[in-house]
Parts: structure tokens; C-alpha cells; sequence
């Protein structure tokens, strides 16, 4: 099992452990990454406000969930990032491979 899986499975059972259920766990997480994305220096309690103000009220993010979020979005990001790169970057990479195999 890869680092995303363990980081993913250890979100959702800490969020579950909270009180989001599982069918309610997209929306939620939906709105985590927007609220991340929006302005990614926010602390927990602006995150928590954000939140409330989303319609999740009864809900309290800690610290450390909103960390270990913050690094299943990370992760997937990268892992996104690696399979779809755009054809430039591709290429780009494809040159400097090229150069340090000469």
C-alpha cells in the first residue's frame, strides 16, 4: 500500500471518528479543498469558521486533521501532477533526462 493510501484511510477513519459520515464525506472534503485553496495560510480556527459558514456547523476540525488533509491533498496533488503533466513540461523533462544520461 503506497503513502497516499495510508494517508487517505487514516483521514476518513479520523474524520468518521468525528462524525462525518461516509456519505457526507465528499461534500465535506469538497469543501475542505476549496476552503484550503482559497486562501491556503488560514490556521484551523479560520479554516473551522469557513467551514461553519459552508453549512458545516456541526463540526470541529482539529489541528492535526486539518494536517493530515492538507497532506492527502498534497500527495494526490503530486501523484496527479506526475501522471497528467502537460506536454511542455514533458518535454522539458524529457531534455534534462536526456543531458544527465550524456
Amino acid at each position: 500500500m503506497d503513502n497516499l493510501s495510508l494517508l487517505t484511510i487514516n483521514l476518513i477513519e479520523r474524520l468518521e471518528k468525528q462524525g462525518i459520515e461516509q456519505s457526507v464525506m465528499p461534500g465535506f472534503l469538497r469543501s475542505l479543498v476549496h476552503t484550503i485553496f482559497l486562501n491556503p495560510n488560514m490556521n484551523f480556527v479560520q479554516v473551522n469558521r469557513k467551514l461553519h459558514l459552508l453549512g458545516w456547523d456541526g463540526f470541529e476540525l482539529d489541528y492535526h486533521t486539518l494536517q493530515l488533509a492538507i497532506a492527502c491533498f498534497e500527495a494526490e496533488g503530486l501523484k496527479s501532477f506526475e501522471t497528467n503533466q502537460p506536454a511542455v513540461l514533458r518535454s522539458f523533462l524529457s531534455r534534462i533526462n536526456g543531458d544527465m544520461n550524456q
